[in-house]
């Protein structure tokens, strides 16, 4: 269980950190993180700071079609998430 912990942690430290480099390499107008990625930290658990990342620096906030398969992608985890605990 404190393996579990521990991922769930560095998964969630980096999410925040890539959402970081992210919206730096936005601003400079550099080489970005894929959407895919970001979708796929918050995919495998790393949504709740995706969500706080998101609002802390004004990221993605305003763009539809990634809030749309994010909000998936958060209901994905969700429910596999129950379902493992069930099993």
């Amino acid at each position: 269980m404190q393996w579990v912990l521990l991922f769930y942690a560095a998964l969630n430290l980096l999410t925040f950190v890539v959402y970081y480099f992210d919206k730096k390499a936005s601003i400079k107008n550099t080489q970005r993180i894929s959407e895919t990625t970001l979708l796929t930290l918050g995919l495998f658990g790393g949504w709740p700071v995706a969500l706080l990342a998101q609002q802390f620096y004004r990221h993605k906030t305003r763009k539809i079609k990634f809030q749309i398969i994010f909000w998936l992608t958060v209901c994905v985890n969700i429910s596999l998430t129950v379902w493992l605990w069930m099993l």
